[in-house]
């Protein structure tokens, strides 16, 4: 299952009205300009999970309601078979498979990401997000380039990756072939500003 931008779009609109929070809060919270926030908002652009995340923590609902407009509802266990699961596709052809979409209270996010080779990124330096918590990533298949602030590594199939996510990162496949990584994405238990805890939804 594939999400529609348009309709994520929508939801995220709708959402924010009925919080009575204006584009400039949310663009503040994204780090975004309140131009690129309203691009996003309109549907005009692809939404980044990173994005998905901060707007679905300011807004008071689980990412998954914003990608299906359905809350999680199962409790116990759920199973993702092979090469199946929520896809999210996101900047140059990335694909995240969401392993978990339907499971409430969910302490972390887990993903089977793709990340695609492309010859005109390999000597450009890579492009880094922040985004709150921390984050384990297993290398299945192909050769991974991971930029952290000013660190520069490159891990391989077996190699297992983790780190502070409200820290500058990103990844870009190297080698000639796509990547393949299991992402587990940990939601911080406190708020960064204040301290408080922060109720799992």
């Amino acid at each position: 299952m594939e999400p529609k931008v348009q309709e994520v779009a929508n939801r995220i609109r709708s959402l924010r009205e009925d919080l009575g929070l204006t584009q400039q809060d949310m663009a503040e919270v994204t780090g975004r300009s309140v131009e690129e926030y309203a691009a996003q908002e309109g549907g005009e652009q692809d939404l980044s999970f990173t994005f998905l995340l901060k707007t679905a923590n300011r807004l008071g609902v689980d990412v998954i309601e914003l990608l299906t407009g359905e809350p999680p509802h199962l409790t116990g266990y759920e199973i993702v078979r092979s090469g199946e699961g929520l896809s999210i596709k996101r900047r140059a052809g990335f694909e995240y498979l969401h392993q978990a979409p339907f499971f409430k209270h969910k302490l972390s996010e887990p993903f089977i990401v793709t990340a695609p080779y492309l010859e005109e990124e390999q000597d450009k330096p890579i492009h880094l997000s922040t985004h709150a918590g921390q984050e384990l990533d297993y290398i299945i298949s192909g050769r991974l380039r991971f930029a952290y602030e000013e660190h520069i590594e490159e891990l391989g199939a077996g190699d297992t990756l983790y780190y502070d996510s409200g820290r500058g990162h990103g990844m870009i496949a190297v080698g000639g072939e796509p990547c393949v990584f299991l992402a587990v994405v940990f939601k911080p238990s406190r708020d960064a500003a204040t301290g408080e805890p922060i109720n799992i939804r």
